[in-house]
């Protein structure tokens, strides 16, 4: 597959002469960040946009520029979505199954980050619930939204590599938590995810895949404290070269629209390219042989129906 576009790539350049008229997509997180641009250069190219987004009203405020951009047929609606209560999941994927309107993308954007140890309303790991296990109910439950060459999208970070899925102690209940050993295994559970999700569904036509959107300076990083930059940037921030939020949010798009889909499925994908895998500690890209690993794929699936008491029977 030729790659015409890296890690300096914008939204609007990965999406430049597309018509995506006709299309329905769902991006989660639609209230800030890559979200928003996610949104915005989606609807700039004709498709019609369904934001979900945990506070509305926020929301609603930080999509006026969606509408705005919004051509050739191109829109966006808003859902309420909080992915850190499986109550909100269920009813925002019932209302949105109940309307019967398929779906040709979804992208699942929203996250959090290295966040202090907590619990979502249901009890689970606050990074690991929000991240992974909320949008597992979320996706699995729209799958009868999408249509035959659909792909589902979702986002997972390099921080996959600060940790690999613990099946024995997801919520921290034994081990000593760690804010972004906590981050890397719900980045990892999203990679993982994304293998099962396509492996389930490419018969159906169906692909997933997981991306890393790179560096970006975002309100996801709300809980780095000056100690918790410091393990990650031992030389400090001005060390790393951040992308833009048009940058960050290419990799998403070119997932979803642009790549072929063949070339996609099942894998890991950086700087608007399908990622080496490597298990370098040195190496700042590709990604772990363990994120990708089928067997681990399905020990997280029959994991994540255990804990929100849920089978999805999709392939």
């Amino acid at each position: 597959m030729a790659n015409t576009f890296g890690a300096e790539s914008t939204t609007d350049e990965v999406l430049a002469g597309m018509n995506l008229k006709g299309k329905r997509i769902l991006v989660t997180g639609a209230s800030a960040g890559l979200g928003i641009e996610t949104a915005r250069s989606l609807a700039a190219h004709g498709a019609q946009v369904v934001g979900a987004a945990r506070d509305l009203d926020k929301a609603k405020r930080a999509t006026e520029g969606v509408r705005a951009a919004a051509a050739n047929g191109g829109g966006l609606e808003l859902v309420q979505l909080d992915l850190a209560s499986l109550a909100s999941v269920r009813n925002c994927a019932d209302a949105l199954v109940a309307a019967g309107k398929p779906f040709d993308v979804i992208i699942a954007n929203a996250g959090v980050m290295a966040c202090p140890k907590g619990k979502t309303s249901d009890g689970f790991e606050t990074q690991f619930g929000t991240n992974h296990l909320g949008h597992f109910v979320f996706v699995n439950k729209l799958v009868p939204l999408l249509k035959p060459g659909a792909r589902i999208i979702n986002l997972s970070s390099a921080g996959h590599r600060f940790a690999d899925v613990d099946l024995d102690d997801p919520n921290f209940d034994r081990t000593e938590y760690h804010p972004f050993v906590s981050y890397g295994r719900s980045k990892t559970a999203n990679i993982l995810f994304s293998v099962g999700l396509d492996r389930r569904l490419k018969g159906r036509d169906i692909r997933s895949a997981a991306v890393h959107p790179g560096g970006i300076q975002t309100e996801l990083g709300r809980h780095l404290t000056p100690e918790l930059i410091a393990q990650i940037m031992p030389a400090g921030p001005a060390s790393f070269k951040f992308k833009t939020i048009p940058q960050g949010s290419a990799t998403s798009v070119w997932s979803a629209v642009v790549a072929p889909a063949s070339a996609v499925g099942g894998r890991y994908c950086e700087d608007c390219h399908v990622a080496d895998v490597t298990n370098d500690p040195a190496s700042r890209q590709g990604v772990r042989s363990y994120a990708l690993d089928s067997e681990r794929a399905d020990a997280l699936w029959a994991k994540s129906e255990q804990m929100v008491d849920e089978r999805f029977n999709i392939g």
